[in-house]
């Protein structure tokens, strides 16, 4: 075999290895190429090092969870601790709910080298500089915030949006809220209305929000909505000139005047909160956004009731419920009163009513006029004296005995009459009286009554 053939036949060197020169001189195998130029090995190292400085916001990986801090590897010669405290602006919270192992986080230098040596990093306090500049920009753009409820605070509620915004007791819905603890947790819509980073001040409105992108839907609303409906809604609040209905896009009030066909004296006697209740839609004010309502419109309004049973010249029996100069107020049925006037109350000459009638004294009268318009109806004890036809509803509560053939009521000559007349009455006491037991008020019938009769209280002046 020629020389030339054995080179070929011989096999390389290992790559790993060095080689040999041809006068056999072994040449090593280049491990590291030097292209350090002309800076040293503690330079090159150093360069290699991210640099910090106080106040300076770095991003790093969580790599270490304590109950009392957490490391941070940012590219440091050692990594960054975050106290617990500075991990989030809420109070007392555990680290492991705030970060996780590995994730990837911003964090703001506090010191770069502390007692123990060691690089003490802000979290809370990276988010608070980045979020002035987020909420900046929103409360230029008119923009609205978004963030948790963590605490319930003297006057308001604490929200979480990057720092402690402040949302005032009277912002937290279109009316104020008592209890303010159910919001904590819940994640709120806002407005930023005050904003002051020298004092690091934010006040947020939620009403704000809430004004604003229920504005279409209350004009949508509103517009839908018609005088005369009827519609269903619940009480939202009682207050002492009414009562607010939430009519599942808005709420209207219904007025004290409109609770009830009776007198009341304060709108939690007839409704509550949380109440569900048919309400009818008296007036929508559009450029107002009000809506008003009636309870006492879906009722039975006791003066038509009784101008329905009732006429002109029967005998119904009441109750003395107040004197007056010119005569006296009798009240025949359920919130109905009739004023007798002073003419009407004897055949003699009467001075004063109470010659003649006490309060809370019964008797018959004879309705002599009944307008249902003014809501007004004109009684007389002198003619019912002389006799006439008894209203239906006291009829069956007397035997056959008690009227003649063309039904007026001639009574028995004894007590049974009377007798038949207490017991009915004592069935339907409470169509008289108060809730206490006490004489009604004569509320605004006798009002009417008054303003009506002004000062006529000369006896022959009659009132029809």
């Amino acid at each position: 075999m020629t020389d030339t053939a054995t080179a070929i036949l011989e096999p390389p060197p290992p790559a790993d290895m060095g080689t040999f020169a041809e006068d056999g001189t072994y040449i090593p195998r280049q491990i590291v190429e030097d292209d350090l130029g002309d800076i040293s090995l503690d330079d090159a190292y150093a360069s290699t090092m991210v640099v910090v400085e106080d106040g300076q916001i770095v991003e790093g990986i969580v790599v270490r969870i304590d109950k009392e801090e957490v490391l941070l590897d940012i590219g440091y010669k050692s990594e960054g601790v975050i106290p617990a405290r500075e991990l989030s602006i809420r109070h007392d919270v555990d680290p492991g709910e705030v970060v996780a192992l590995g994730e990837a986080i911003e964090a703001l230098v506090i010191t770069r080298e502390d007692k123990e040596g060691r690089l003490v990093l802000s979290k809370k306090r990276a988010q608070y500089e980045r979020a002035w500049g987020r909420i900046e920009e929103l409360r230029e753009s008119n923009a609205a915030v978004k963030g948790m409820v963590i605490e319930v605070v003297k006057g308001g509620l604490i929200v979480d949006i990057g720092l402690r915004g402040f949302l005032p007791a009277s912002l937290v819905e279109l009316r104020r809220v008592r209890d303010l603890q159910p919001y904590v947790g819940r994640e709120l819509d806002a407005k930023i209305i005050e904003l002051d980073k020298n004092r690091n001040n934010v006040v947020l409105s939620r009403r704000a929000w809430l004004e604003e992108t229920q504005r279409e839907q209350r004009e949508a609303f509103l517009d839908n909505l018609r005088p005369g409906e009827i519609r269903s809604g619940v009480v939202s609040s009682v207050v002492n000139f009414g009562a607010f209905v939430d009519l599942g896009g808005m709420d209207g009030l219904v007025h004290v005047s409109e609770l009830s066909w009776k007198h009341v004296d304060h709108p939690s006697a007839v409704v509550s909160a949380g109440d569900r209740i048919d309400v009818q839609v008296l007036e929508v004010d559009l450029e107002r956004e009000r809506i008003s309502l009636s309870l006492k419109a879906t009722q039975q309004d006791p003066w038509q009731e009784f101008a329905a049973s009732h006429r002109v010249g029967e005998l119904v029996y009441g109750r003395i419920t107040k004197l007056v100069p010119f005569g006296s107020f009798v009240q025949v049925g359920d919130g109905i009163e009739g004023l007798v006037h002073i003419s009407e109350m004897s055949a003699h000459h009467v001075e004063l009513p109470e010659q003649v009638v006490t309060p809370g004294e019964e008797l018959w009268v004879k309705i002599i006029d009944l307008d249902l318009q003014r809501r007004r109806i004109s009684l007389s004890i002198k003619q019912a004296a002389e006799g006439g036809v008894v209203a239906a509803e006291y009829q069956e509560h007397f035997g056959d005995h008690a009227y003649d053939e063309e039904g007026n009521y001639i009574g028995t000559g004894d007590s049974e009459g009377q007798q038949a007349w207490e017991d009915y009455y004592s069935e339907a006491g409470e169509e008289y009286v108060d809730d206490e037991g006490e004489d009604a008020d004569p509320g605004s019938a006798g009002d009417e009554f008054v303003a009506a009769a002004g000062e006529a209280s000369d006896a022959g002046t009659d009132e029809t």
